[in-house]
């Protein structure tokens, strides 16, 4: 039964999903498993999403939290998250054979770091407490690094001193958000050192901005990710900011038909560690309440490409 109107169309957002950290993240483990075979063990879910862990799963990825879960002359993976120094050691003492996963651009953050508190700063770091991004930037240090997460927060925040003090942020915030926080504590500490560049990553920025064009021309907001992803859930967020109704889905069985009643436009995106093929069934499942056609909406072309740790790189021809 048709439920959009009978001229709707769906406003595909670009660029949407999977972002260079996340690829070669999924292919790091991939190339393991082919490389050493099943199990391999992965510290936390590779990415946020649901189904490319249980894929993982499927070709024999074992999921872990705590390092104690693996045995010892195993292969393990870090997530795209990063860890803390603790992690780190811990895997090293125990003798595992370790891959790193971390998104270069977390990783990028992990070195500037480490890099100013040998300079004797200490830092504000804008995130989400409990995030695994959040936990392993702030295990870079044993004390110094204060976490807010909100303009709140600022207000409250105790750092030990203030004439050597640096701010860094989750990268996968909502960019309005960490800028009015950043501004708080710029407006606190005048003196606070800002990142040469932006923390919020590449793939983060565009997304919203697409979602940011989008939004004011669809009735409807539709993001394909999971729960647990920030960058997701920041999505969401900013169309609901924007006015525009918007809901967030892991897959396309969640889309309830009363969202689309009488709608005549439906703008379609996907958090950048959710998979094409997410996507395309929501295409479907939206045909089949009444979508007529698809159009994929103007948007920055992502061309960055991550290189693999040694001894996971291919073969060369």
């Amino acid at each position: 039964m048709s439920t959009l109107r009978t001229d709707s169309e769906i406003l595909l957002a670009e660029p949407r999903g999977f972002c260079a950290g996340v690829d070669r993240a999924i292919e790091i483990v991939e190339r393991a498993l082919d490389k050493f075979g099943a199990p391999i063990y992965v510290r936390h879910e590779i990415v946020h999403n649901t189904f490319v862990v249980n894929d993982l799963k499927a070709k024999g990825a074992i999921f872990i939290e705590e390092l104690s879960d693996v045995p010892p002359d195993a292969t393990l993976i870090f997530s795209a998250h990063g860890v803390s120094k603790a992690i780190q050691d811990e895997a090293q003492a125990r003798g595992f054979q370790v891959f790193d996963a971390t998104c270069p651009l977390v990783t990028k953050v992990h070195v500037e770091v480490a890099k100013l508190h040998k300079e004797g700063y200490e830092f504000i770091m804008i995130g989400h407490k409990g995030h695994p991004e959040v936990e392993g930037t702030m295990g870079q240090l044993d004390c110094g690094i204060h976490l807010v997460e909100d303009v709140a927060d600022v207000a409250r925040v105790q750092p030990g001193q203030t004439d050597k003090l640096a701010l860094v942020t989750q990268t996968t915030l909502s960019m309005d958000d960490a800028a009015d926080i950043a501004a708080a504590v710029k407006a606190r500490f005048p003196k606070v050192r800002e990142p040469k560049q932006q923390d919020i990553c590449y793939a983060t920025q565009n997304r919203q901005d697409a979602i940011k064009v989008m939004s004011p021309q669809v009735d409807v907001v539709i993001v394909v990710g999971s729960p647990t992803s920030s960058n997701s859930n920041r999505l969401r967020e900013v169309a609901q900011k924007l006015g525009t109704e918007s809901y967030m889905v892991d897959h396309a069985d969640e889309l309830q038909a009363s969202w689309f009643e009488g709608r005549s436009r439906v703008g379609l995106t996907a958090g950048a560690s959710a998979p094409d093929v997410l996507v395309q069934a929501v295409i479907a499942r939206l045909r089949e309440l009444g979508a007529v056609s698809v159009r994929k909406m103007d948007g920055v072309v992502e061309t960055i490409k991550f290189p693999l740790p040694k001894g996971l790189k291919p073969d060369p021809v």
